[in-house]
């Protein structure tokens, strides 16, 4: 019964009908790109078809978060500094974020600056393509945003919950739901055909331990999430920080006081992208 129920929950989840452009640009794109002759022209001139969308990933690309401000000014551009899966990040995060409601902003806002966290992290830690991890780590509360859509009158349950017991929002939910935003996560990452190396990132950020191939990219979103509540830059659905798992220093083979040369340059990142509204 348990699980009919969970079958049943995840069916909604999955049917978000009220993100029309993303299921479209990125099956399409997808397609485009598995295609060994096309060109990064063929796959900008298809995201720009969309011209809301285009406008928004624009302003994306062109915040503080991936370190090119006002530097980008057509998709092509962006594709080439950035490349086709960040570029894909971003249109789901447009895309997902856009139908947040008034009282979900700090979620948006936790969502950045654990985003700004995670490219930060990565550079630290010298590993490639760190605005792939900004990426995961902007879209790793991503399950909670579908759920408030899809599942609305629970957002409202969960978050008595957390204010009853004291619980992380994670718990709440696998006490409410039987699973948590990382399970939500990890269905739409696979729904959405999202690169692997991300999905991980999103599924595994509270466990990196678990992550099997991108151990790294669960390790810095991890440690990115935990900097992001410790700052109190948005909120992540509980006034609770998250307890570090040491696993994630051994992965990215760092120590906890290695953190402190990460905080100083996230102190002016943060002050960076404090006035970032995405409207």
């Amino acid at each position: 019964m348990e699980e009919d129920l969970k079958t049943e929950r995840k069916g909604q989840l999955l049917a978000v009908k009220d993100l029309p452009t993303l299921p479209t640009v990125l099956d399409e794109v997808s397609k485009l790109v598995a295609r060994p002759e096309s060109t990064t022209e063929q796959v900008a001139r298809l995201i720009s078809m969309d011209q809301v969308l285009s406008a928004k990933v624009l302003k994306m690309v062109n915040s503080p978060i991936y370190g090119f401000p006002g530097r980008i000014s057509s998709i092509s551009h962006a594709l080439m500094l950035l490349g086709f899966n960040v570029i894909r990040g971003i249109i789901v995060s447009t895309s997902v974020f856009d139908v947040m409601t008034k009282n979900m902003v700090g979620l948006w806002e936790h969502s950045i600056a654990t985003a700004l966290a995670s490219s930060t992290i990565a550079r630290s830690c010298g590993l490639r393509d760190p605005d792939e991890y900004s990426v995961a780590g902007l879209l790793h509360d991503l399950g909670k945003v579908v759920a408030t859509v899809q599942l609305p009158e629970l957002k409202t349950a969960i978050e008595s919950l957390v204010k009853q017991k004291d619980l992380t929002y994670l718990a709440a939910e696998r006490e409410l739901l039987g699973f948590g935003h990382d399970r939500i996560n990890a269905w739409l990452a696979a729904h959405w055909k999202l690169p692997p190396n991300i999905k991980e990132g999103m599924d595994h950020h509270h466990s990196p331990q678990t992550a099997q191939l991108y151990p790294e990219m669960a390790a810095v979103v991890h440690l990115a999430d935990f900097l992001a509540r410790l700052y109190e830059f948005g909120s992540g659905g509980d006034d609770n920080v998250p307890f570090v798992q040491s696993e994630a220093f051994k992965i990215l083979k760092i120590k906890p006081k290695d953190l402190e040369a990460i905080c100083d340059t996230l102190n002016e990142r943060f002050v960076e992208v404090s006035d970032l509204k995405f409207t």
